[in-house]
């Protein structure tokens, strides 16, 4: 008889006793069995957060050998992928393995089905086996290893109509495009700061349909590369490049392509520290920033809206909202250029 489990995972954890898997130190990872309402996963990619993925090769100093050494260690050490530096995760792709007997019948789920997690990898037990391929450039790690799923961990099935990677590509930022998606009415200007990025160009989409024709859209990128291929593919009304750590020349060119008005919402999607002001100054007062990015300093966000006078509100970058992995992959759908662009950068 398999063993009792808690809906949230508190019996996965070790380390301190009474806090949840995420902010735990370390986790239990043993796979030999599962509790009774756990799903066991075979791990074929893990998605690392990009936040966390640059602060790794920066670490690693971009050698594969020492990403996997870092990756290994870290997994050693609290059982699950959370990276000591910027607490982010990520999230993986695999196939149900075994589904604990408390479950069975009560979810959409049957042994053999692909899923995408869709909860991070910093509250998630993982074992490494072996890291058998290392694709830098789009933050994905193939390896041989397991994972589980708590009672309360949401997932999503991959669908038929594309491949895994693609899919795992755009489920990896669900919540970006879905809570664009909510916060952007028509008529609104938008600034979307790290818009040549993969959860940029999804914002950059939604935020253009839900703004409509009496709305702007900016994108803010950081590479001529980035920047080229967002105006190619046309969501937005005005692309530049500039660095994002830099709030007063980012502003002097939002007042420009605004006329002294600003934007009235901000989405940050960056994956590096020291962006904060940049959001804040280049968006009204009566306006709304969504700090999409996990190198968000909440304390530098708070305290820097603090000593402009603005009243800002600022909403933290929450990966989930209902129905956000359907939102997200019907972006894929609904725009051929956008699913060829994500096909040949990440699939």
């Amino acid at each position: 008889m398999q063993k009792q489990g808690n809906k949230h995972g508190l019996h996965r954890v070790i380390e301190p006793k009474g806090v949840l898997p995420q902010p735990a130190n370390k986790i239990d990872n043993n796979m030999d069995e599962i509790y009774d309402n756990e799903i066991l996963i075979d791990v074929k990619t893990l998605n690392v957060d990009s936040a966390s993925f640059t602060d790794i090769k920066a670490r690693a100093n971009h050698d594969p050998e020492k990403i996997r050494e870092i990756m290994f260690d870290i997994v050693a050490k609290q059982g699950k992928h959370r990276n000591p530096w910027t607490g982010s995760g990520g999230m993986l792709l695999g196939t149900v393995e075994k589904i604990g007997d408390a479950l069975k019948g009560k979810i959409d789920l049957k042994e053999g089905d692909k899923i995408a997690t869709l909860v991070s990898l910093s509250l998630t037990p993982l074992r490494i086996d072996r890291i058998k391929e290392i694709r830098a450039d789009v933050d994905q790690v193939d390896i041989d290893g397991k994972a589980i799923l708590f009672e309360s961990g949401i997932y999503a099935k991959i669908p038929s109509d594309m491949s895994e990677k693609l899919a795992l590509s755009a489920l990896d930022v669900a919540g970006a495009p879905a809570q664009t998606a909510k916060l952007v009415k028509p008529g609104d200007t938008v600034l979307i700061i790290g818009a040549g990025g993969k959860s940029g160009m999804l914002c950059c989409y939604e935020a253009k349909k839900r703004a409509g024709v009496t709305g702007k859209v900016i994108g803010l990128c950081h590479s001529e590369k980035s920047t080229k291929r967002l105006q190619d593919l046309g969501f937005c009304d005005h692309v530049f490049s500039a660095d994002a750590t830099q709030p007063v020349a980012v502003l002097e060119k939002i007042e420009d392509l605004t006329g002294g008005q600003l934007a009235d919402v901000t989405i940050n999607n960056v994956n590096i520290p020291d962006t904060e002001m940049t959001s804040i100054l280049c968006t009204k007062d009566t306006g709304l920033v969504y700090f999409f990015s996990m190198a968000t300093s909440f304390t530098k966000a708070a305290l820097g809206a603090e000593g402009v006078g603005s009243d800002v509100t600022m909403i933290v970058g929450n990966g989930y909202t209902r129905g956000h992995a359907e939102i997200t992959l019907e972006i894929l759908r609904e725009s051929e250029k956008l699913r060829k662009v994500f096909t040949e950068l990440y699939a």
